[in-house]
């Protein structure tokens, strides 16, 4: 570790570390990108780890909804008419390609095709 790097992790807050971390990590996924830096209405590819995942109705269809954290921003994906997707739960490293869109003031994917990500000791 450089001296520049040790310096920065001694006075950065965890959350600043926790998002260098997680750069690095959805950095090693050939042909992604940052969510920060997805296009709207453009087809794209991103990988992070799923901070959160609920199961929310919309519109009476049941879905299974799940927030991307890469570091860089957040990513929501929605998977309709679903109500549990195996190995979709917090924690868990995935990449994800698909339409990205805005959905109430937030960026999208509706129904991305995803590649789980092995844990530690898999």
């Amino acid at each position: 570790m450089s001296l520049r790097t040790s310096l920065r992790h001694a006075i950065a807050s965890a959350d600043a570390i926790n998002a260098d971390e997680e750069r690095v990590e959805a950095a090693k996924n050939a042909g992604c990108q940052s969510v920060a830096s997805l296009a709207m209405r453009q087809r794209g590819k991103a990988a992070g780890v799923l901070r959160s995942v609920v199961l929310r109705p919309r519109q009476g269809v049941p879905s299974v909804e799940a927030e991307l954290y890469d570091g860089s921003g957040a990513l929501d994906l929605v998977w309709l008419g679903r109500r549990t997707i195996a190995g979709i739960e917090p924690g868990r490293r995935i990449a994800v390609a698909g339409m990205v869109c805005e959905s109430e003031g937030r960026r999208t994917m509706f129904n991305p095709r995803y590649e789980l990500k092995p844990r530690a000791g898999e």
